[in-house]
């Protein structure tokens, strides 16, 4: 797939098997969906995403990070939907950012859908993702039809059709933030981790500041 026409792309092979074992040992004793907080370590072991990062939008930084487990007993599925909340480094009044939420204790708020539309999502895969570990499934073309009503949802992605992103571990693939996109529960025993990273080239408006890594 084309990240410009699909908006979604796959890198096979961006971490090294030692590297992504070094990410599987960081993540080891973090829970099962954890928001990562800014000096948590994280940034020194995701240079090969920064690198893909660069490539595809100039000057972009990890702005925010979210790990998932998902194995037989945290077996979960997740609906269509567009990503719509930035995760921040405190609360702030600026226009055009509502819905303040805090979640893991770390503030998040929707901001202006253009923001969303400039950023750029990898996920970073830690371990083999096939069909039947629930890969993340995305409506390839999704990305250029604006904020999408909840209503509206099933009816594109029937229309765009559906897209399973299969991996192996060390495997990336990088989405245009707002791609419709979902995920099964696993069909079969095992593990999928993924490291979920958020990347932006822009500063948002004063008084406000991305989370960081």
């Amino acid at each position: 797939m084309d990240l410009a026409r699909d908006g979604a792309a796959h890198f096979s092979a961006a971490f090294t098997v030692a590297e992504a074992e070094a990410l599987r040992r960081f993540f080891a004793s973090h829970d099962r969906s954890a928001r990562l907080r800014r000096g948590s370590g994280l940034a020194r072991l995701i240079a090969p995403a920064d690198g893909v990062a660069a490539r595809l939008i100039p000057g972009a930084r990890p702005v925010f990070a979210r790990f998932f487990d998902k194995t037989g007993d945290a077996n979960w599925s997740l609906s269509w939907h567009q990503d719509r909340t930035i995760a921040l480094a405190g609360r702030g009044d600026a226009p055009g950012f509502t819905a303040w939420t805090v979640k893991q204790g770390i503030d998040h708020a929707v901001p202006p859908f253009e923001i969303i539309e400039r950023m750029l999502a990898l996920r970073v895969h830690l371990d083999d993702t096939g069909e039947d570990q629930a890969p993340l499934l995305v409506a390839p073309g999704s990305h250029r039809l604006g904020a999408i009503p909840e209503p509206a949802i099933p009816a594109l992605v029937e229309r765009c059709g559906t897209r399973p992103c299969l991996a192996a571990a060390g495997d990336v693939w990088a989405y245009a933030a707002p791609i419709l996109h979902a995920s099964a529960a696993m069909r079969a025993p095992g593990r999928r981790r993924i490291l979920q990273l958020a990347y932006s080239a822009e500063d948002l408006p004063r008084g406000l500041e991305w989370l960081g890594i």
